[in-house]
């Protein structure tokens, strides 16, 4: 998975999932970001790809919707309070 593939757009705003002891902009530093988070153990990237459910019939829009849905679950169901979304307006 790639940050691009990591990244939801939505109403011209990016969503990206981190954790809050994370020091890199996924943004902008993905793959200081990507290190870090495998270093720690994290794998966010992995973590979201699991819960993110794709067809092959859903629209571009469908799927970023879904990996914002999977995103929102996991800070919604982290009882260690780690994870994060951040909403970036785009260009």
């Amino acid at each position: 998975m790639n940050s691009n593939e990591a990244m939801s757009i939505k109403n011209n705003n990016e969503v990206m999932l981190t954790t809050i002891d994370n020091p890199y902009d996924p943004f902008e530093q993905f793959d200081s970001w990507l290190l870090f988070d495998k270093d720690q153990g994290y794998n966010t990237c992995e973590y979201l790809a699991r819960l993110v459910h794709l067809t092959d019939d859903m629209t571009q829009q469908e799927e970023e919707e879904e990996y914002e849905r999977a995103m929102d679950e996991i800070v919604f169901l982290n009882p260690s309070n780690i994870y994060k979304k951040l909403i970036r307006q785009s260009t």
